[in-house]
């Protein structure tokens, strides 16, 4: 679905939202509405991508990603899996992205600790064997066609490349990051619009507070 089809639908039910739903997918809307018109900026695209998702989600991610990855997204897509009986999710995954996200988890250049051994926090052996263990671990997910298990190792991944590029840790339009920026531009233009339609289609779900609230105009 685009942004001008999810806009309307939007319009059309969002007297029946509680405020922080309505809030939150409009919020995402609008950046999902910047990505689509960045195609010439991949980074930019990327950027405006991830933060419609992170309004769709609207949590504090920092705090859960430096005190653990574990469980780290889960909560989220398993409720909307399980919500999803259309089953949108799942074939955006394993019917378009599949190959796609098998590359992904086979490139260190996406993984945390592959950087924290750069950066001298841990020793070789650890980030090796951590990014070995997190194969392993994902191979089974992939097999198995766990859609919440592959959708959140994926997603901790695409958070390490959100990090290099918003904190300057990556150069503005560099051919080093291409493949997987590109790779999850991809993914996320896929997935944050059956993201959005989902929450749309269940106001009487709880989705919790926005963190930062309306106060005029937004």
């Amino acid at each position: 679905m685009t942004h001008r089809q999810l806009k309307q639908k939007h319009r059309a039910l969002r007297k029946g939202f509680h405020l922080n739903l309505s809030l939150r997918t409009h919020r995402a809307l609008s950046w999902l509405d910047r990505a689509e018109h960045s195609h010439d900026d991949a980074d930019g695209q990327f950027i405006f991508l991830w933060i419609s998702f992170n309004a769709a989600y609207a949590t504090d991610i920092e705090e859960q990603y430096r005190t653990t990855e574990k469980g780290m997204f889960e909560a989220f897509f398993k409720k909307l899996v399980d919500l999803d009986s259309d089953d949108r999710l799942y074939h955006s995954v394993w019917a378009e992205f599949s190959s796609s996200i098998r590359v992904l988890l086979n490139n260190p250049y996406i993984f945390q600790p592959f950087w924290d051994y750069q950066n001298g926090k841990i020793p070789e052996t650890e980030w090796q064997t951590r990014f070995q263990t997190s194969k392993r671990k994902a191979s089974t997910a992939l097999g198995r066609r766990d859609t919440v298990a592959v959708l959140s190792v994926v997603f901790r991944r695409i958070y390490t490349l959100r990090n290099q590029i918003i904190h300057g840790g990556a150069t503005w339009n560099s051919q080093a990051n291409r493949a997987q920026l590109n790779d999850c531009i991809a993914l996320l233009s896929k997935v944050i619009p059956v993201v959005i339609d989902l929450m749309m289609d269940h106001p009487e779900q709880l989705w919790g507070d926005a963190f930062y609230p309306f106060l005029a105009d937004d």
